[in-house]
């Protein structure tokens, strides 16, 4: 009988194995000799784990095959653009693939930019929002938002290693075209971190010219940059918007000793009333007992408090409604 060829592995040598003859016990063929393999690329290349890549240069490169590329190893964000499974794929991560490999040259801005400085909690679900020369030639992607026009240097800047508008130019892009509210939340939270002063700001939407200049420096106008969370700024929107009298915002209540006892949101302190937002962090158990501590400070110290959860911030007339009684009762002694 002719000799049977056993393949070991898609590049193995072959092995010649003598066949018994019918009714002769089997022979032990001794080891199996294989030849030496022809090398593949390892399904993970270290050069390529927890990164964001282009998938047509890996493969040519040689660092990962057609197949693996494919593989659950890998997880494709846009085309040809591709991430290790294991990255833990955030908005800014977006906007760096994006703006390094998907549309070179372009620059994460608008609320992109807001979520790279910080202010603005944008999910890997939201869009990408970048700018690019008008010049700049590419159809449409799912999860990318472009703008075309053109962009001064001094308005480009880089942070996490992505091109983005520097806080500025976020600030002014932002009151350009936000809605009202959403614009005036913007500009507070910038102005709050320091990136840029709200006199910066002012001056910038004072001399724009162009669509939305005007929304822009209404906006401007209204933020004050000490609200310290978004539903702060709305908060005193709404309160801005009453006919109650203005409160004082980030108001340092004292004792009757001038010893330092809480500082509060929003205050009438003629009034001893305070307006506190509560978030949901508020409520953690961490939180609770030195909240109930500082509540037990202002009240001993003359003061009552109106406390506003979200859900009041969008049922406006009832909260103004709560404050303006509140407003109305006799005053502690």
């Amino acid at each position: 009988m002719r000799p049977v060829a056993l393949f070991l592995g898609r590049e193995a040598a072959v092995s010649r194995i003598s066949a018994p003859a019918c009714g002769q016990p089997a022979r032990d063929p001794g080891p199996v000799v294989q030849g030496p393999p022809v090398p593949r690329p390892p399904s993970s290349p270290p050069p390529l784990r927890g990164r964001v890549f282009c998938g047509s240069s890996v493969v040519r490169e040689g660092l990962l095959t057609p197949a693996q590329l494919r593989s659950s190893a890998w997880r494709r964000l846009y085309p040809d653009v591709y991430a290790c499974a294991g990255l833990e794929v955030t908005h800014a991560i977006r906007a760096l693939a994006v703006t390094r490999l998907l549309l070179p040259g372009a620059v994460a801005s608008g609320r992109s930019a807001a979520a790279l400085w910080g202010v603005d909690a944008r999910t890997p679900e939201d869009d990408v929002e970048v700018t690019v020369p008008p010049a700049c030639r590419g159809g449409a992607v799912t999860g990318v938002r472009v703008t075309r026009r053109p962009l001064p240097a001094d308005a480009v800047t880089r942070t996490r290693a992505v091109p983005v508008t520097t806080p500025l130019r976020t600030a002014l892009d932002l009151a350009r075209t936000l809605p009202p509210v959403d614009a005036v939340v913007a500009l507070d939270a910038l102005v709050r971190t320091g990136l840029v002063g709200l006199a910066d700001v002012r001056g910038a939407v004072a001399t724009a010219t162009g669509r939305g200049c005007r929304r822009a420096r209404d906006a401007a106008a209204r933020a004050d940059g000490l609200a310290e969370s978004p539903q702060e700024t709305r908060l005193r929107l709404v309160l801005h918007a009453s006919t109650l009298p203005p409160p004082v915002a980030q108001h340092t209540v004292r004792d009757a000793e001038g010893r330092f006892v809480a500082r509060v949101d929003f205050a009438w302190p003629e009034h001893r009333l305070a307006v506190e937002y509560e978030g949901a962090w508020h409520g953690q158990p961490q939180n609770v007992a030195r909240d109930r501590a500082r509540l037990n400070r202002l009240t001993a110290a003359g003061w009552r408090v109106v406390f506003v959860t979200a859900a009041d911030v969008y049922r406006p007339a009832q909260l103004l409604t709560r404050i303006a009684a509140a407003l109305a009762a006799p005053r502690s002694a």
